[in-house]
């Protein structure tokens, strides 16, 4: 993908903040999340947990302040014709009073991210310049600007599920009676790790028998058995993008009571997929699921959210479960994963990622849905 198209797509999303500003009244947003300062950049492979970064977002200006850890790494990776990056040796709210003062800007929203502590540090800063500014939240705005995937982000995202299906697909070959979940689940992570993945999304769920009953158990020494149900909830990170699916798979011949349910989760993700449209609320698509698991039988055993938007965090806008107020539009990335929990026997999830395209939902996931059965 050329330097141009990615240089176009940075540029689109600070005219989308910039188009926010206008509509809100804001002189000047300053942005602390990493996340969404990964999102604006374009810099890829840069940050991590710690929050050693402020941006400062005017009409006319961008500021970019880290410290000597990351700005060898940002100065490479971000276009320094629109950046103005420093590392000056001062505390965070004592540059962004600093910049805040410069640009003339009385009116900064600031994320709801941002802790108590440096809002009052801000503060405090800005009095000391004798500067008056009224700092308004931005409830999210960003992270619903976020919501609607550009081709360079359906890029990775893509990319991050094909390694995801792939170590799906090898586990199925490895997978027997006797190994620990915790073996399992060094499997699983090494063999992303070694494909194409340059990170995991998140924290693997390897879960066996009545252990997948806890939709997010920790892996254990538990040994696989023949006739567990084991639930394996994984992904891969690509350059700061991530994956995430779920498949439940049998060792050995199913029972009837673990094929049924299966069948009622499989019908679930279906038709929930199928059923998706543009502009339909994350909450329709959960009752949806909802009322077919009721159907079946299992109404009270599914305890959670049909599903969560997917980029560069794990858990993003929009949110498809009972409080999903927001549309899934068109170019919102997110997961469909019924399940159903039968306490102290088993669980069974399946989910898949995908995009919302034009005419409805289009998975990225590739991995089949039938009950794949390993031999025992």
């Amino acid at each position: 993908m050329s330097m141009e198209i990615a240089d176009d797509c940075i540029a689109a999303r600070l005219c989308a903040v910039r188009e926010l500003m206008t509509k809100r009244g804001y002189d000047a947003i300053l942005v602390r999340n990493v996340s969404d300062l990964r999102w604006l950049t374009g810099a890829a492979r840069v940050f991590d947990s710690e929050q050693a970064h402020d941006a400062l977002i005017t009409e006319s200006a961008v500021w970019l302040h880290t410290d000597g850890r990351y700005s060898g790494a940002l100065a490479a990776r971000t276009d320094r014709r629109v950046w103005q990056l420093d590392q000056d040796d001062v505390t965070h709210a004592a540059w962004a009073a600093r910049h805040i003062a410069a640009s003339g800007a009385h009116i900064v929203a600031i994320e709801d991210s941002v802790s108590l502590g440096f809002y009052e540090e801000l503060q405090w800063e800005l009095q000391k310049a004798s500067v008056a500014c009224l700092m308004p939240r931005l409830h999210g705005d960003l992270s619903k600007l976020r919501m609607r995937k550009d081709e360079v982000e359906l890029d990775l995202l893509r990319r991050a599920q094909k390694v995801t299906d792939a170590a799906f697909a090898h586990m199925c070959e490895v997978i027997r009676p006797g190994l620990s979940e915790l073996q399992i689940r060094a499997e699983l992570e090494s063999y992303m790790l070694s494909h194409g993945a340059d990170g995991l999304a998140f924290d693997s769920i390897v879960a066996s028998g009545p252990n997948g009953a806890n939709p997010h158990a920790r892996p254990s020494e538990r040994l696989v058995e023949k006739g567990d149900l084991l639930v394996m909830d994984f992904g891969a990170s690509l350059m700061d993008y991530q994956s995430d699916m779920t498949r439940t798979i049998c060792i050995g011949k199913p029972s009837e009571r673990q094929q049924a349910a299966y069948d009622a989760v499989r019908r679930a993700n279906e038709e929930c997929a199928r059923a998706a449209r543009p502009g339909m609320l994350g909450r329709e698509l959960h009752e949806l699921a909802a009322r077919i698991l009721e159907e079946e039988g299992y109404g009270a055993y599914f305890t959670h959210g049909l599903g969560h938007g997917v980029g560069i965090d794990i858990h993003e806008l929009p949110v498809a479960g009972k409080r999903g107020e927001l549309p899934l539009d068109e170019g919102s990335v997110f997961t469909i994963e019924p399940g159903v929990y039968l306490p102290g026997e088993f669980g069974i999830r399946l989910e898949d990622c995908g995009v919302m395209g034009s005419d409805g939902y289009l998975p990225f996931t590739e991995s089949p849905h039938e009950l794949i059965i390993l031999s025992a």
